[in-house]
């Protein structure tokens, strides 16, 4: 993992090619249409084949229980990868609720859309490759094609590059996409670290923000300490 960071930050990817040996490993494993066994076997890869970056199994409980409290109609994810979040997203999103997940890297919007259709999913996610600091191009799709407009969406979940999450937050609130009552839950935020976004949020707690901090563990491990943050938007000050 060390070793393909550079590639990681640069990419998206590890660079030794378990992405596309992911979606091979759910074809050949995983019952086709059974989101649950889809899920089960990413972890699987994960823990015992190669180490993913998505949320895991141990944050995915946080992810799960948050969407369902929101109850969630309109949903955007930052960071696709290779799908696991957005298929945990789905499972617990009620039903007509849709997802639009939000993935720079080509290749790995194109690995998720496999594995989202093996589980029998992807009609209720929508993969836009591309990222929300383009210069507006992505911001402009989101609002033109797919009807991102005034207070229509309800939940956010941000898991993409650390430096970007507090930017890109902004991007959004410029937007004024968020309503009172809008939950957005950030992964990764103590390693490996978003320290702008939970100095913001916690400058911002009870004006802007309600948050809860949930201490946690970095991804397939019981060692590193993680923090996830699940924030409530209050309304505009």
């Amino acid at each position: 993992m060390a070793v393909g960071m550079p590639h990681l930050l640069q990419t998206g990817q590890i660079g030794d090619g378990r992405e596309r040996a992911l979606s091979a490993y759910v074809t050949q494993n995983a019952r086709r249409g059974d989101l649950d066994d889809v899920i089960r076997a990413i972890d699987e890869f994960a823990r015992n084949r190669s180490f993913l970056i998505n949320i895991g199994d141990e944050k995915g409980l946080i992810l799960d229980k948050a969407v369902a409290r929101a109850q969630p109609k309109l949903l955007l994810e930052l960071g696709t990868y290779c799908g696991y979040s957005a298929l945990r997203t789905v499972r617990a999103m009620p039903a007509g609720a849709h997802l639009y997940t939000i993935e720079p890297n080509s290749a790995n919007a194109a690995i998720a859309r496999q594995i989202w259709e093996h589980a029998g999913v992807a009609h209720r996610i929508t993969a836009v490759v591309g990222m929300l600091g383009d210069s507006g191009g992505t911001i402009a799709r989101l609002r033109n094609e797919y009807g991102f407009g005034g207070g229509a969406l309800d939940f956010v979940f941000v898991d993409h590059l650390k430096s970007a999450y507090l930017p890109d937050l902004r991007r959004i609130m410029a937007e004024d996409w968020l309503h009172e009552g809008s939950v957005v839950v950030a992964d990764n935020v103590k390693t490996p670290g978003a320290p702008d976004y939970l100095a913001y949020m916690r400058a911002n707690e009870t004006t802007l923000w309600s948050t809860v901090e949930h201490d946690t563990h970095a991804e397939y491990q019981k060692v590193l300490k993680d923090l996830v943050l699940e924030s409530t938007y209050l309304g505009s000050a």
